[in-house]
Formats: C-alpha cells, structure tokens, sequence
C-alpha cells in the first residue's frame, strides 16, 4: 500500500467520540447510489453484487438500522457478545479478470461493427481504465462499505460497539494479510472512531483455504475438480448466452470466447458496484442471460467452497471452532465479558465454507451442468448470501440463571440455523446450538481434516 493510499484511508476517520456524534457526521457522506441508473440485472452479480442489492433500503438511507429485529428473547436478556465475520467492500477486478477484460474491449473497439448508441459509447467514449495493477484492492466504495457498516453495527448492539469497550479494548479486530481486508478492517475501525486499534493478521482463521493441505490439492489446484463447471460452460445455455453476444456485437460467433461472457458480465457488474454507473457493457446480457451468468458463477462456488466436496466445508474447522470457543471461553463464571465484541474480516471464500459447514442454504439437489432449469428457486444463491462486505453476525444473549441464548444473522437480517426446529428457534438456547452441532465441536479437526490422504467420510 502507497504511503498516499494509507493517508487516504486514516482520513476516512472523520469523527471522534461519543458515538452518536460521529454517527450524524458520516450522514454527509457522499452516498454515489442515490438516484442512480440500476442496470435491470444488477440482482445477478453473485459476489461482485453491491451490499445495498441486498439490503435495498440502504439505498435511500446507507445508515439505516432495524432495531426490531434484535429484540431480546424476554425482557430480561442483555447481549454480551457479538462475532462478526465479514467479508472485504468493494474491490478493483483482480489482474488474471483485467487481462480478460482488455480482450474484449480491444475486440469490441476495433471489430464489432454495430451502430446501436451503447457500443458506439464503448467504442468512441469508454476507456478501458482498469490495469493489472490494481490487482483486488479495495476502491473508496469498498472503504464507505465497512465505514458504514460499523456505524449500523454501533447502532445496533450500542452496549457492546461502544466508546467504553473500544477505550476499554474490549474490541478486537482479526484480518486476513489481504491488503483488501486489511485496509477494510481500517476502515471499519474509522467508521467507529478516529483513535486507532491494534489488529491482529491471522491467514489461519482467515484464509484457512490457503493452508488446508487436502483441499488445495483435490479442489482447488485440481483441474477435474471443476468438471460440472467446465461442462455447464460448454452446454447448451452457456452457447446460447455466448451467441447472443456475438449476435448484438455483430461479430462471428467464433470471435466470442469462452472468456469473454465473463468479462462482459463483470463490467457490467464493476462499473456498477465502483462507480455506481450503468454501463454499456451491461447492454451485451437481458434478464435470462443474467440468471445463466448467475447460475454458472453458483456452480463454481458450489463446486469449489460450498456442498460440492466435503473438504470445502471441512476446511473451515478452525474458524468453526474458534467462533464456537470464543463465545463461552472468554466470558468468566460471573458472565463478566472479558472480549465484548470479535470483528473478523476475510473473503467470500472465508465465509461461504463455514456457512456451509453449519448447514445454510443447502438445497435438495447438487448443482449440476444439467440441472439449471430446475434450479430456478434454489438457496444456493451468493447473490443473496454475499454480496462485498457479507457478514455473519453471532449475538450471544445472557437472559439469567445461566439462560445463554444465541442469534445469528446474515447481512443484518436474523437467519435460524439449519435444523433447530424449537419454538426458541430464532434466537435458541446456547446450549441447543451446541446440542446441534456436537459432532462437529467434538470432531472437525482441521488438521485431521485437511491430510492430503485422509480416507472418503
């Protein structure tokens, strides 16, 4: 990071204490969203999706909160800790995509013969702006993203996001070496305060991916790992979507590459999330040529972090358990809360395999290069699960007499956790949640897990 770029985010702590004074300062903040051309497919952009496409409320108001739904079991109940997984803001395309990119624009520019007002944009006004070099590094909307966030988040959990536990440091920020993450963790700290907290790099909670032995090697460096993608890619929607392509370019379906829907789609989809523009290029897809780009990017990460392999959700054991040991281990015999609030900032492959190892979003059915048309009403769908900034949300409750119950929410929005049935379902005893998921407290052990030759479960 550019000594200019860090001074660039140490700005961003515009506000100091108390809390509700800062919160009205960050009120002024230039909100780009507002009043702004949607592109109609803008719901498709799985995990290069806005966060407000999923709270579509924060569009008139990026620091609103629903208070209503945190209401405490009884009257009686108090929250006393709060995880928050979160993914990275916004970010720039990685250089392997930007690379893509610049192909299609040159053939779009010199070879596409069209006359229609969006590819003479294209051709005579855009400029391809991005470089290798930003290479996923978080933009200034991905900074407003955790800025705000923190804000919504003091707002709703004031007795645990507060001047007095953050003086106190009773906060703590863990973040994977990514410098999107880092500079998003920042960002967050300067959404709360403009007094600086340490933070600790933990790739092992953050990017357990990276270092599970079993699952770089039979998933993601294995190229058969990814046959159901490859074979969707070659079939009949994908062709479709890919002639559909060449036929509004006016080019030869031969000039079309396998690459280039993807490139497409995703400038469409960055232009929009970073500079809060419809643009042209979104002009190339309609709604059916969305919900395929949709469903092909679901396949992958089903495929490559989600219920397609074992070892996708396996490999997250260890954040499993330090979220689960954290929430109890830290608390004295006198539920006196020694770390009141756990702020951990990662990826969308950081979040994806622990919400599949606890059981979200798992449908019926596998996705499949042949099942699309009978998908259509899937859970499965990180449209809606992560969108920049995603977050998973843990509020433990003490409600008395040792009554400890616990709430999860996902993007703000409470969520029941697969398989607890009770009438107390969603905000459940404690003690059920870990009723529920014994086999994985008592076993799931990563380095076990994650042996190159571990035999089939």
């Amino acid at each position: 990071m550019t000594k200019q770029r860090s001074m660039n985010l140490h700005t961003t702590a515009l506000c100091s204490f108390p809390l509700l004074v800062f919160s009205c300062c960050l009120l002024k903040d230039v909100n780009p969203e507002e009043n702004t051309d949607v592109p109609a497919i803008s719901k498709y952009f799985n995990t290069k999706g806005r966060y407000e496409e999923v709270n579509p409320y924060l569009i008139e108001d990026i620091l609103a909160v629903n208070r209503s739904i945190l209401q405490p079991p009884s009257a009686q109940c108090r929250q006393i800790h709060l995880t928050a997984i979160i993914r990275h803001g916004t970010r720039y395309p990685t250089s392997k995509n930007v690379k893509k990119m610049q192909k299609l624009y040159e053939l779009v520019k010199n070879i596409a013969p069209g006359k229609e007002s969006w590819l003479r944009e294209i051709q005579t006004q855009w400029t391809m702006w991005y470089t290798e070099d930003m290479d996923g590094r978080l933009v200034q909307k991905g900074v407003n993203d955790h800025r705000h966030l923190a804000v919504r988040l003091s707002k709703l959990f004031p007795s645990l996001i507060s001047e007095e536990k953050l003086r106190g440091g009773f906060i703590k920020f863990i973040t994977s070496s990514k410098h999107r993450c880092v500079n998003s963790t920042l960002s967050f700290k300067a959404g709360l305060t403009e007094l600086w907290f340490d933070h600790a790099v933990n790739d092992a909670l953050m990017r357990f991916f990276d270092q599970c032995t079993r699952f770089v090697q039979e998933v993601d460096k294995n190229p058969s790992a990814l046959s159901e993608v490859d074979k969707f890619r070659q079939g009949p929607e994908m062709r479709r979507v890919t002639e559909k392509i060449a036929d509004r370019l006016k080019v030869p379906y031969s000039d079309i590459t396998q690459d280039m829907p993807n490139a497409a789609f995703y400038l469409c989809a960055y232009e929009f999330a970073i500079k809060a523009v419809n643009s042209p290029w979104c002009q190339l897809f309609d709604e059916d040529d969305a919900k395929v780009m949709d469903y092909a990017s679901d396949l992958r990460e089903f495929w490559t972090r989600g219920y397609g392999y074992d070892i996708n959700r396996k490999s997250s054991c260890i954040l499993f358990h330090d979220v689960f040991n954290r929430g109890i281990d830290e608390i004295s015999p006198f539920l006196y809360v020694t770390q009141a609030v756990t702020v951990q900032v990662g990826h969308a492959d950081t979040l994806l395999p622990l919400l599949t190892l606890l059981g979200f979003f798992k449908d019926s059915d596998a996705l499949t290069s042949t099942n699309y048309a009978t998908q259509a009403q899937r859970s499965f769908r990180t449209s809606h699960m992560l969108p920049y900034a995603a977050n998973l949300l843990l509020v433990l409750y003490d409600c008395g007499e040792g009554d400890l119950r616990l709430q999860p929410l996902l993007n703000e929005k409470p969520v029941t956790f697969p398989g607890l049935t009770s009438q107390s379902a969603s905000v459940p005893l404690y003690q059920d949640v870990k009723d529920h998921y014994r086999e994985l407290l008592q076993g799931c052990d990563f380095e076990t897990e994650c042996q190159l030759f571990k035999s089939p479960a």
